[in-house]
């Protein structure tokens, strides 16, 4: 039987249940989808024992249809091209970039909002525990594993609180491993599983951020 959250703070508390296996393993980060990832990835990485940052991720769009993606670029440079999108459309290599400098640059003004200057994590050879609030389409997320595979990390385990059945079974080939707390029949939207799903701040995903690496500025085991 399905359950709605109180908010993304319990979600996070319910999806970390499911991830205890993790807790406390070296070599080990929760990266969060902003905003609305980061409440839920905060409350994993603190009962697990683990660090957390962002994952920022922007989808390079088709020019004059920018929400048809051809690509995206995240956090630390990392770009996934839609080689069928390409193709389909004649999209040369010159405009390719064209647009995905243009979304590098947002990349970067998100992560200096966000992170105060500090670069992005080393992910390489790590197990990494990629968090979001939900999956309806999970296109933002698969435009996430497969710029973050580029980076080189060990596994990549997408972890959410509700999704669509047919959306986990999706990155669960995309990803190493997609666990789902829950997936509702009928799903129709994200939202409706939580009881509050106001929009998270940038102020909030700062004030996160800045205690999760408190906390683990104190511990030098921890990374």
């Amino acid at each position: 039987m399905s359950i709605r959250y109180r908010d993304r703070v319990h979600a996070g508390q319910m999806l970390a249940l499911r991830l205890l296996t993790y807790a406390g393993r070296p070599n080990t980060i929760v990266l969060a989808l902003p905003r609305g990832g980061v409440p839920v990835g905060h409350e994993v990485a603190r009962t697990l024992g683990l660090p957390l940052d962002v994952f920022v991720v922007r989808k390079i769009g088709v020019p004059d249809q920018p929400e048809l993606a051809m690509g995206a670029i995240a956090s630390g440079g990392a770009i996934a091209r839609n080689e069928e999108v390409i193709r389909a459309l004649g999209i040369d290599d010159a405009e390719f970039q064209r647009q995905a400098r243009r979304e590098a640059r947002e990349v970067v003004r998100r992560e200096q909002a966000y992170r105060d200057g500090l670069p992005p994590p080393d992910v390489a050879d790590k197990t990494v525990l990629l968090v979001d609030d939900g999956l309806a389409t999970g296109s933002t997320m698969k435009a996430a594993v497969r710029a973050l595979r580029q980076m080189g990390p060990a596994r990549i385990i997408v972890a959410v609180p509700v999704a669509a059945a047919p959306t986990c079974d999706d990155l669960a080939i995309e990803a190493d491993e997609c666990l789902c707390d829950q997936v509702p029949e009928p799903f129709r939207a994200v939202g409706l599983w939580y009881d509050d799903f106001s929009q998270t701040t940038d102020e909030e995903v700062r004030e996160l951020l800045a205690r999760s690496r408190g906390t683990h500025a104190l511990d030098p085991t921890s990374s």
